[in-house]
């Protein structure tokens, strides 16, 4: 039977809580636009993410991009049109999947961007992992499209990598880490930035723009808006 929009080749469970975030959304979007009892085409690949973790803390980045390029692959070959990659920080091996495969990758710093082009924001502070804040693969990414990012200094940078892995992505979400984190974005506000990306999909857990007196950029549903209006070849 014919479906009413694309295939989806989604490379999730790192975390699984944002993961299904991202189905939600893309879900929830696709519906509202086609009416009835549609829903979106997808085919997932989720992972353990202690796996993955293990991973990034050896730093084999090599390993990860064989990993989650090869089941790239694999999606394709089971008939996803488009590949999209349902986390943050492991966008450092996005070179690796779009080299495996023959489909669009809809990369999520670039969806960001966009929106905050939209906004008229020219500085933004950067909120994530210690490997998105720290290395270039999604800071020069933002930087392409002509942003200015600030990421938070120390010890404010360690405390938000710390919550995360030890809080967010095991499903805890805590009075005491979200006002920790509000005092620094504050921080980076006073240091010029003029909006906030939250840059790993866990932190819209603990932070929502009602939070915030700045334009606040949730990755994960923006990426998974701009997936579903791929899916719909809608612009």
């Amino acid at each position: 039977m014919a479906t009413a929009s694309r295939t989806i080749g989604l490379l999730g469970g790192m975390s699984w809580e944002s993961s299904i975030e991202y189905e939600r959304i893309i879900n929830t979007v696709v519906r509202d636009h086609l009416g009835g009892t549609h829903s979106a085409d997808l085919i997932v690949r989720s992972y353990d993410f202690a796996a993955v973790e293990a991973l990034q803390e050896a730093g084999d980045w090599d390993g990860a991009g064989r990993l989650l390029a090869g089941d790239a692959a694999a999606l394709v070959a089971a008939g996803a049109e488009a590949i999209a990659l349902c986390t943050n920080t492991m966008h450092v091996v996005a070179d690796a999947i779009e080299t495996a495969i023959e489909v669009p990758f809809i990369h999520l710093a670039d969806t960001t961007a966009a929106a905050v082009v939209v906004e008229d924001v020219d500085t933004v502070a950067l909120l994530g992992t210690r490997y998105t804040m720290e290395h270039d693969f999604y800071r020069g990414r933002l930087e392409s499209h002509g942003l200015s990012v600030l990421v938070p200094d120390e010890p404010d940078r360690t405390m938000i990598h710390d919550v995360i892995y030890d809080e967010l992505v095991r499903g805890v979400v805590s009075p005491e880490s979200k006002a920790a984190y509000l005092a620094a974005i504050d921080r980076l506000l006073a240091r010029g930035a003029e909006g906030v990306i939250a840059g790993c999909t866990e932190i819209e857990l603990l932070v929502t723009a009602e939070d915030l007196d700045a334009p606040y950029f949730p990755t994960a549903r923006l990426h998974a808006e701009a997936i579903a209006a791929w899916a719909m070849d809608i612009g």
